[in-house]
């Protein structure tokens, strides 16, 4: 097998240690030298000053957990770097060492066999921690909704039966009157507003209960937990607005998507950024995203098109701007996925959308150009002798006699 990298080294990443094989193949021999460093900064310093003692100039390291990330900070600029899928750099089973998968590593580096993974500029991975952090408050602020809920059961109060909200301006009073003590139902009806659906009579017998002192601390416990991650929500959306500084004009064009909102823009900003040179064509960036279907072919047979897994933080905010923008009525993303759900159903037609305001996307970094939208008959002009012989057969089957004429 051709030789592509003379001069290479292979990195096996621990938290503690790294294990580093320098590989050199020239006048028809081949030699290794293994070695073990610290993670710690000057280990690192020492790693890097090792491996350039030996002229390498490529470095390749698998990505596990985090443990990766210093090392790929120190080392960057000074080495070309590649990091690797876990998964698809295994070694041969039984002969798994730490030495080992270095040098296993450094073999396929060194004969081009690693395709590299996506690792963004440094201001998209620090927009990236901070689109996820929030993404991870706002999730622990819907748990910590949802125990409120719970309590409140356990108190015989219905609050979630006659306000859709727990924690709007009627719910929030309601909750800090019964934490300040108060029980009596027509006191806590007081602070519910008129503007409720519910009539007065049944919100007054949703807050007809049996509240302990056990309940009040709870309750207490929970709301302080919420502002506090209130508080640090809106610190983060101030962080994430002087983060996309430079990439405003991005997450405009991404915005102008049906369904995709501000919040949603900024995350597929910080998800894959805005170079999209990285990927060669759309369909690379939706097998990267995981949003297109597997190769799984055996004897001439599709075994499987089940999506693979991969990162749930794009995939799960597209999806979500894909179910809104199918309810924008007149679009082409609603016409797809009628169309698709017709055949093959709600599921496979919401990825499917979803797809298609990814492929859409790398168009618009790419080319600067907002959303064009094809509208609704879009597939109809595409085929209209197709769509025309369809709703034939549909006329015949009701019992129509058709005639048609070119119009």
């Amino acid at each position: 097998m051709e030789v592509i990298y003379a001069r290479c080294a292979g990195l096996d990443v621990h938290k503690q240690t790294v294990v580093a094989c320098v590989r050199i193949a020239e006048g028809g021999t081949l030699r290794q030298e293994v070695q073990t460093f610290p993670t710690t900064t000057s280990g690192l310093l020492a790693l890097a000053d090792w491996l350039e003692s030996f002229g390498v100039r490529q470095v390749g390291m698998e990505a596990t957990g985090v443990y990766w990330k210093p090392v790929w900070h120190i080392l960057e600029g000074h080495f070309e770097l590649v990091l690797a899928n876990a998964a698809h750099v295994k070694n041969v089973p039984g002969r798994k060492t730490d030495v080992n998968d270095a040098m296993w590593l450094a073999d396929l580096l060194a004969h081009g066999l690693i395709r590299p993974s996506f690792v963004p500029p440094v201001p998209i991975q620090e927009l990236r921690n901070l689109t996820r952090t929030r993404k991870q408050f706002v999730r622990e602020r819907s748990a910590h909704v949802q125990r409120i809920e719970k309590v409140l059961e356990d108190a015989n109060l219905k609050l979630s039966v006659v306000l859709s909200d727990i924690l709007g301006k009627s719910g929030r009073a309601v909750l800090e009157a019964i934490v300040a003590g108060q029980s009596d139902p027509e006191r806590l009806l007081a602070c519910v507003s008129q503007r409720v659906k519910a009539s007065r009579a049944e919100v007054l017998e949703a807050l007809r209960g049996h509240i302990r002192p056990h309940h009040r601390f709870l309750l207490k416990l929970h709301l302080d937990h919420i502002d506090a991650l209130d508080r640090a929500i809106a610190t983060i959306e101030q962080e994430v607005g002087l983060g996309l500084e430079p990439f405003r004009a991005a997450a405009r064009l991404i915005s102008t998507i049906p369904g995709m909102s501000e919040v949603a823009s900024h995350v597929v900003i910080a998800e894959i950024g805005i170079d999209m040179s990285r990927f060669a064509t759309p369909g690379h960036l939706l097998s990267w995203a995981c949003l297109c279907p597997r190769n799984d072919e055996s004897a001439g047979k599709r075994r499987s098109t089940r999506l693979r897994r991969g990162s749930h933080w794009l995939k799960t905010t597209l999806v979500q701007a894909a179910w809104s923008a199918v309810r924008v009525k007149g679009g082409y993303l609603q016409a797809q996925f009628h169309r698709i759900r017709a055949r093959r159903g709600a599921k496979k037609a919401i990825i499917a959308v979803a797809a298609s305001m990814l492929t859409a996307i790398w168009h618009m970094l790419r080319n600067g150009t907002e959303w064009q939208d094809l509208g609704a008959a879009h597939f109809d002009r595409a085929d209209a002798q197709k769509t025309a012989n369809r709703l034939i057969r549909r006329l015949q089957q009701i019992g129509f006699n058709v005639q048609v004429a070119a119009a």
